[in-house]
């Protein structure tokens, strides 16, 4: 069997796996979350250490109402950025699987990835909805660029720039589904999120792996370049700055010491370690990729 073949093989049973395991072990938000609960006054949106300001002088003069609520802003302009990347992710994942073989299990999966995808982006979409937030985007260079992106992107981009998103937030959200002192909406929400996008991790892994199979040192350096441009993208557009207005700050002022805050960087780097140990190994961790995952705290 060549190395190609043994790869395919590989990425079938994978693929076999994660059906089996999407049948006997999915969530239904409708069920799982009480949507007509009341909110706690005094509950956060995400457990405080997660917040950008958390550590800082500033948020030591913040009052307890405006830390509620700005993390509250917060996971609803990470959820909403969540949103945004999914609809991309499927738009590429749907390209990657044009006309492929229906019959496989790989084909499969990437169609059960986008249902779930779909599901998860209606769950975050009601979270912001009864948290009263406002819409937080991206400005509209970024938008524009992406659109490009998902139109363009396949292959180790596609799946790599999955990886991401779903890496950074699945270490987010670990914290999240645990915290005594989160809404009891979010915590759900973060448990259902983390089982499923395990599996959508997996997936994304091996494809990225079969993609980087014999790939030439020209392709393999544009791809880790553009997978880091996409990641720091993805990072800087978590938390929108509009939050900081919504909670009663100084925009300026938050924007400031959430820059400068060294807390927030170390836990961004502790969130990335496992993605940047699968891409050292997938060969995507290049000098130029190093630079710019350096300069958004994410390595």
């Amino acid at each position: 069997m060549t190395i190609e073949a043994a790869t395919r093989t590989a990425g079938d049973d994978v693929s076999r796996r994660l059906l089996e395991s999407s049948a006997t072990l999915s969530y239904d938000p409708d069920a799982e979350i009480d949507w007509e609960a009341p909110l706690p006054d005094d509950e956060y949106g995400l457990n405080p250490e997660w917040s950008t300001l958390y550590g800082t002088p500033l948020w030591d003069r913040m009052s307890q109402d405006q830390r509620v609520a700005l993390t509250r802003y917060e996971v609803c302009s990470i959820m909403n950025t969540g949103i945004w990347f999914e609809m991309i992710l499927q738009q590429m994942i749907l390209r990657d699987q044009y006309m492929n073989n229906p019959a496989d299990p790989q084909f499969q999966f990437a169609l059960t990835e986008i249902a779930d995808e779909c599901r998860h982006s209606i769950m975050f979409a009601r979270i912001c909805e009864k948290l009263d937030a406002p819409k937080f985007s991206p400005n509209r260079a970024i938008v524009e660029l992406a659109r490009l992106l998902k139109s363009t992107a396949g292959g180790e981009v596609a799946y790599g720039g999955t990886l991401v998103a779903e890496e950074v937030l699945d270490v987010m959200q670990r914290d999240w589904m645990r915290g005594e002192n989160v809404l009891d909406i979010v915590r759900t929400s973060s448990k259902i999120h983390v089982l499923e996008e395990s599996r959508h991790m997996k997936f994304a892994r091996q494809e990225v792996r079969e993609h980087m199979d014999g790939i030439g040192s020209l392709r393999r350096a544009g791809s880790a370049t553009l997978i880091a441009a996409v990641a720091v993208v993805i990072v800087q557009a978590l938390v929108h700055p509009g939050v900081y207005r919504a909670a009663g700050l100084d925009t300026r002022e938050a924007l400031a010491a959430a820059k400068a805050n060294e807390h927030r960087k170390s836990m961004l780097r502790n969130a990335c370690a496992g993605l940047m140990q699968f891409l050292s190994e997938a060969r995507l961790l290049t000098g130029p990729a190093v630079s710019l995952y350096r300069r958004a705290n994410m390595i």
